[in-house]
């Protein structure tokens, strides 16, 4: 099993010119995606034009699958949930019209499993698993991918890497399912495995071009629409992963 991690990060802002909205996802080019497989949006604030603004995110490593409630293209809220680690394997079934995921059993190695067994097709989600419970809505993890109309007896097999990408649009909704590529380039992505535990990233923006860069305040290290090198698809080499707190919240 492999050992669980946390990565706090911040994004902050000051006088950045213009309002924007900061957009967060697990999103990559894997097989199925935007077919039977759809990211969700992770987190999204809005910064306004002037004045300093911060977003606090803190990822755990540790995985769930959900059986998931949605609306209107939105995750709304799950049924029921299970914990799960890299190289295990859980079952959802279904008993009197109740739902549930088994306990995890060892699975393939360097590989996340899921199977319906439910006798009729349902959707299921990947989802962070909040670190701590800090209000009501923490009690069932946070999407971060959304499988579509899975097959009884039929399994999903993920390999994840926690590349998180962030994007600069106010065309979506916190937990809406992304029915296809966002239209706008990435401006940031990194995997988040090769961070240090606490980092702090600069959003600025260029007033004469108007492109965003999202720069880290510690080591200068920044990354553009312009700059951005992509890493070899979201090959769902699905490593842990857990956004669980993001607050867009005015510093001063």
């Amino acid at each position: 099993m492999s050992r669980t991690f946390v990565r706090n990060l911040s994004f902050q802002t000051k006088d950045l010119g213009r309002e924007a909205t900061l957009l967060l996802t697990f999103d990559n080019d894997v097989k199925g995606i935007y077919h039977t497989c759809f990211p969700a949006v992770c987190w999204l604030t809005t910064f306004g034009q002037t004045g300093s603004y911060r977003m606090h995110v803190t990822y755990t490593s540790q995985l769930a699958f959900s059986r998931p409630q949605v609306a209107d293209g939105n995750i709304i809220d799950a049924e029921t949930c299970m914990e799960i680690n890299d190289s295990e394997k859980t079952t959802l079934t279904r008993k009197n019209c109740v739902f549930q995921f088994t306990n995890p059993v060892k699975g393939v190695p360097g590989y996340l499993e899921v199977q319906n067994n439910t006798g009729s097709i349902q959707d299921i989600t990947l989802g962070l698993w909040p670190p701590c419970f800090m209000s009501p809505r923490d009690l069932m993890p946070r999407p971060i991918l959304y499988f579509k109309e899975v097959e009884d007896a039929s399994n999903i097999t993920i390999e994840f890497t926690p590349i998180l990408r962030a994007y600069i649009t106010s065309d979506y909704k916190y937990t809406a399912i992304l029915q296809e590529a966002i239209d706008t380039p990435a401006i940031w992505e990194k995997n988040l495995a090769a961070l240090s535990e606490s980092t702090t990233w600069n959003l600025t923006r260029d007033p004469s071009t108007g492109h965003y860069k999202i720069t880290q305040v510690d080591q200068g290290i920044s990354s553009s629409s312009t700059q951005l090198t992509i890493v070899g698809g979201l090959c769902l080499r699905f490593l842990p992963v857990s956004v669980l707190s993001l607050f867009g919240v005015p510093t001063a």
